[in-house]
């Protein structure tokens, strides 16, 4: 799994796969919110928050990403990542809570459509909506889509919070090493 993460260099967030992919999630919700969910007449309190709360869990996964990727902390980025985690959670159950209320089909992940789904890969820095085209002209296929790709982000981010998890058992944390290298630095055993 290549870019997963570079804990060396903070930032270069737009080189991890599970950002890219999280703005196609977040490029493909709203565009799924706008067509289906927004468009019938009678919209009623709950139809307005539920856009808010699908745009808003998308907005925080991808931007968690982002945050988590700056930080100097690995803990914090361990947090912020997490976060990401449970937002793109929040959101495959609003995908799933709208396939079943509007009595449509949940794909099973063996089904040859979810397959191929998986199958794509995205582009570098690039939200290629023209290549879901396909999977988006009826609300089937397009929440089915959608759930594949965040099941696809979650299984990205859990491996990247054990890979961070990781790493801060074996080196430590932002603040634990400032300060073995403050001790360091008043023992003489580090250079100005």
């Amino acid at each position: 799994m290549t870019n997963l993460t570079n804990p060396k260099k903070p930032g270069g967030y737009q080189n991890l796969i599970i950002y890219q992919q999280a703005v196609i999630i977040f490029d493909l919700t709203v565009l799924f919110c706008k067509t289906y969910l927004t468009h019938k007449s009678n919209m009623t309190n709950l139809s307005y928050r539920t856009i808010d709360q699908m745009i808003q869990a998308v907005r925080s996964g991808k931007q968690n990403i982002v945050e988590g990727s700056l930080e100097k902390s690995l803990k914090m980025n361990i947090k912020l990542t997490g976060v990401a985690r449970a937002s793109f959670g929040e959101l495959l159950e609003d995908y799933k809570d709208f396939l079943r209320t509007n009595n449509l089909k949940l794909w099973d992940k063996e089904d040859p459509r979810v397959l191929k789904i998986r199958a794509l890969r995205v582009s570098l820095n690039e939200t290629n909506k023209s290549n879901w085209t396909h999977w988006t002209n009826n609300p089937e296929s397009f929440c089915n889509l959608l759930i594949t790709l965040i099941n696809k982000e979650n299984y990205l981010l859990d491996k990247m919070l054990k890979v961070l998890e990781e790493k801060f058992i074996s080196e430590g944390g932002y603040s634990e090493n400032l300060f073995k290298r403050r001790l360091a630095f008043r023992e003489g055993k580090l250079d100005k």
